[in-house]
This record gives C-alpha cells, structure tokens and sequence, in this order.
C-alpha cells in the first residue's frame, strides 16, 4: 500500500498524505488537486476506490443503420462525446445485415433502462413503415429524438438536413460550369431524405434550366446507398447523356467516379461529379470531391439538447429542425465543355 501511495503521489506530484486524504474522501483538498491524484490512478492501471467513481446520469441508446458509411460514425462522435459531456453513457446499437432489426435493438435498450434513445435513418425515415412501434415507445415512457427522416404520424422531435435546399446548391453549382443535363443517383424511392432530394432537384432543375418536372425525370435513378449502387446509377445516366452527376452520398460518388473512368471518362474533364456528406477523407479523393456538407455538429448537438430536455421533463413541441448544408467546392467538378465532344451518350 505504502508503495502504491509513493508511485500516486509521484505521478501527482502531491505528498502521500494528500493521495491519502483524496482516497479516504476526506475534505481539505483542493478541487483541482484531487482531480490529479484521480487521473494518476487512471494513468497508473489503479481503479478508483467505488465512492469515488463518478456517477452516470445514465445511459443513452443510439441506434445507427450501420458504421460502413463513414457520415454515421461521425454523427455517433458528435452525440457521443455531447452525451458524455453531461454526465451520461452513450451506448451505440447498429443494424447489421440479417442481424438485429431497429426494433430489436429499442426492446435491447428499453430492457436496460436506458434514458432515452436517438434514432438516426431509422424506420421513422420510410414511409412504408408501421410507425404505430414509436407510439409504443411513448406508452412505455422512453424519451426519443429522430435524426434524418420525417413523418406526421410519430409525435416527436425530429432533426434533419434541408434536403431540398442541398439539391438547389448542387444543380445552381452545376449550371453554372455550363452543365446542362445533370443526372441524380440516389437511394430506394420510399425514403423521406431521398422524396425531398428529388422534389429540389426537379425545382432546382426547372428554375435554373427551365427543365420541366416530368422531363427531369429520366434524369433520376435509384439505387442503394453504397459504392457500388453509385456505380450502377451514375452509369445509367452517363448512358442517358449526363454531363454531371449529383449523388445523395458520397459514398455513391465514389461509385460514380469509378462508373465514369469504367466508360474512359476523366473527372472532372467529361464529367462533374458532386456527392453529400462531406464525411472523412472525402478531401483527399482522387479528385478530391466536391460535395455537400451535412451539418453533423449542429444536428448532433440539437439532437442531444432536445433529448436531454425531453428526459428532464420540459420536452419541446414535436416539431422538424431543419439544418442548413453547405456546398464545398473542390476538384470533381468543372466546366461542361467536354460535354458537345460526347455527343450526349458513350
């Protein structure tokens, strides 16, 4: 015991006599110095003495679609570190392919009394889901906030990006390199993220280029959310006579930056690509893509402040926030003037 008091107050750099009044929890020390003698515990492996633990205000679910997507991991940062800010554990629940289901991981998390859960892309995004499983939740007096996705139906806080705004930014960068025909890749049409991304486009495309809404719409395709489903939708409209293409991830970007060097396509030179995210390592890309930044800190933050006044009993109206995104401009897109020498298709 004496050994392990000297190695502590060495690392502290406090006598042993205050490593011992910090450990039997007596008064007389400083805030400041009972803060360093806890962390040179914690640095030497020691565990801290239970009355001395610092008490959770409790844990919070939050439940992803998946990690694989680098804007996930990102958004669960941003809640997890604002969770832990004020004094509760996050606990991250992710959906695998055939593995546990949204409603699994709530009934997992509601059985370990959490406080309350944040639900990102999650069910309250589709529209042909049963939302009578978020009523439940309220009846079991579980407070919860949703991120990405709306509907009328769920009573709750939801927290989004503006959709259609993003589209606007795209379409007007675009027109202004001279594209003309722009094509839109993006996930199953039953999503809400994915119904208002569609209704910007073809108002972005009708204000900017006078493009009727039913002319627009073999400009859009569908696909799913990954590298792979880029590929497979961008090379549908490169087919169709694309010059740019506007992607609803940048994951999907990258698919579609492969589908165009697959046809003997440079981007940016015959073909501008813009994704949506803004994740990490998107900046340095080959070419680094432009795209839209989603505001992850803000939304994280506004989803956390929103849950925490819910769980302390002062919960806001159920209301949308919707948070603004910006365009980052970087090297996948550039002027259309490779577009007359394609002659509209390859």
């Amino acid at each position: 015991m004496t050994a392990r008091l000297a190695d502590i107050a060495a690392q502290a750099g406090v006598s042993e006599a205050t490593v011992s009044r910090v450990l039997n929890g007596k008064p007389g020390v400083a805030a400041a110095t009972r803060e360093s003698v806890l962390a040179a515990l914690d640095v030497l492996g020691y565990e801290r003495p239970v009355r001395l633990r610092q008490r959770s205000a409790g844990l919070v679910g939050l439940i992803t679609p998946e990690l694989e997507n680098p804007i996930f991991p990102a958004l669960a940062q941003v809640i997890g570190q604002a969770l832990t800010r004020q004094g509760y554990t996050p606990v991250l629940a992710t959906q695998t392919p055939g593995g546990s289901t949204e409603d699994e991981l709530t009934e997992m998390l509601v059985d370990r009394g959490v406080a309350g859960i944040i639900f990102v892309s999650g069910l309250h995004a589709d529209t042909s889901a049963d939302m009578q499983r978020y009523d439940q939740l309220h009846r079991q007096g579980v407070p919860f906030v949703l991120v990405d996705g709306y509907s009328p139906k769920v009573r709750a806080t939801f927290i989004s990006p503006d959709d259609r705004a993003a589209m606007l930014l795209a379409v007007t960068h675009l027109a202004s390199l001279g594209h003309t025909r722009i094509g839109l890749a993006l996930g199953p049409k039953r999503f809400v993220p994915v119904l208002r991304k569609i209704e910007g486009f073809q108002r972005a495309m009708h204000e900017q280029l006078g493009v009727a809404p039913e002319k627009s719409e073999e400009l859009i395709q569908h696909s799913l959310y990954t590298l792979e489903g880029g590929q497979a939708a961008a090379g549908a409209l490169i087919e169709r006579g694309c010059t740019a293409v506007v992607c609803a991830s940048d994951m999907m970007a990258l698919g579609a930056i492969r589908a165009a060097r697959q046809q003997g396509l440079a981007v940016p030179r015959d073909i501008s690509v813009v994704g949506f995210d803004d994740s990490t390592l998107i900046a340095f890309t080959d070419p680094p893509l432009t795209t839209i930044r989603k505001p992850v800190q803000s939304m994280g933050q506004a989803a956390v402040r929103a849950l925490l006044e819910e769980i302390g009993g002062t919960p806001a109206p159920p209301s949308e926030f919707v948070f603004l995104p910006e365009l980052v401009v970087r090297g996948s897109t550039a002027s259309a003037h490779g577009a007359g020498a394609r002659g509209g298709g390859s």
